[in-house]
């Protein structure tokens, strides 16, 4: 039986509620590829924070390097100094921990930040590692067999959507 998706757009008018409550002067965005990008993006424009938002790939430190590789052609993006920032976290997923382990110690390779808080669009639960979210604008559970993706149209807008394995993978 598949759960019913929610509404992306309601999720993402929370998440924007959500990362208000977080903001301190001088917070800076930093979105995980791709989904935590597209969300951080709208974010920037939506909050009228000036600049870019800091972009963060987990490619180079993931757990499962060998077997996956660079599954991302979007490389880290920091247009701030990390040493002593305050630093908002997005995801648009957050499931077992491994990609925000892996995303953070991208951070810290950087520079080290005052603070980082994770927020997340949906917190599906199932974790791996001990990592919790300071805001999920939705929590969902799922079987383990299935995931849970972000899509983004040509004009932004987002919608989620769940994914079967292929038969055969």
């Amino acid at each position: 039986m598949n759960p019913k998706v929610p509404d992306a757009e309601t999720l993402y008018q929370a998440l924007l509620a959500g990362v208000k409550t977080l903001m301190r002067e001088g917070t800076r965005l930093v979105g995980v590829t791709s989904g935590g990008a597209w969300l951080v993006e709208r974010l920037q424009k939506d909050l009228g924070l000036p600049g870019a938002p800091g972009i963060i790939s987990s490619a180079m430190h993931r757990d499962d390097f060998a077997r996956r590789g660079l599954a991302s052609s979007v490389q880290t993006k920091l247009p701030f100094d990390v040493n002593g920032a305050d630093i908002l976290l997005l995801d648009d997923v957050l499931y077992t921990g491994r990609t925000i382990r892996a995303v953070l110690n991208e951070l810290f390779d950087f520079g080290r930040p005052a603070t980082v808080r994770l927020v997340v669009l949906v917190d599906r639960g199932g974790r791996q590692l001990p990592v919790a979210a300071d805001f999920a604008a939705a929590k969902l559970e799922l079987p383990a067999s299935q995931s849970l993706a972000l899509d983004r149209d040509a004009n932004g807008g987002f919608a989620l959507k769940i994914e079967q394995p292929e038969e055969g993978a």
